[in-house]
């Protein structure tokens, strides 16, 4: 099969989502009796030291015949983590609330920090 013949047959349907770092590809495929799967592609962007950045990626192919099993469970799953723990992101509420203990006002000094919170250090107990 010529490369334009696969290329086709490649993107039957394709979906992207854009998530902070990560993006996730959501592709139709076809097999060589062409019948479809899905692939899911995790693609996670890391920067090396010296600022250039690369991606590293994970694949997951799932048929016809585990669909309705993959779904059941992922509902389940997506539902238990939304009923324990909502739907707000604790990462952004963490964010919200170390920015609120460390304001400053104009002159520099911290805003709602109690002294209470600091550990009194001596580096001669370095």
């Amino acid at each position: 099969m010529s490369d334009k013949g696969m290329m086709e047959k490649e993107e039957i349907f394709s979906k992207v989502l854009r998530a902070g770092r990560r993006t996730y590809f959501f592709d139709v495929r076809a097999t060589r009796a062409d019948d479809y799967y899905l692939t899911i592609t995790e693609s996670k962007k890391f920067t090396n030291d010296d600022g250039s950045f690369f991606y590293k990626k994970h694949k997951i192919y799932l048929y016809k015949e585990d669909f309705a099993g993959f779904n059941e469970i992922l509902q389940e799953m997506t539902d238990f983590i939304l009923n324990e723990k909502g739907e707000e992101v604790i990462s952004e509420r963490h964010q919200k609330d170390f920015k609120k203990e460390y304001e400053t006002s104009e002159n520099g000094e911290a805003q709602g920090v109690s002294p209470e919170k600091f550990t009194d250090v001596s580096f001669d107990d370095i």
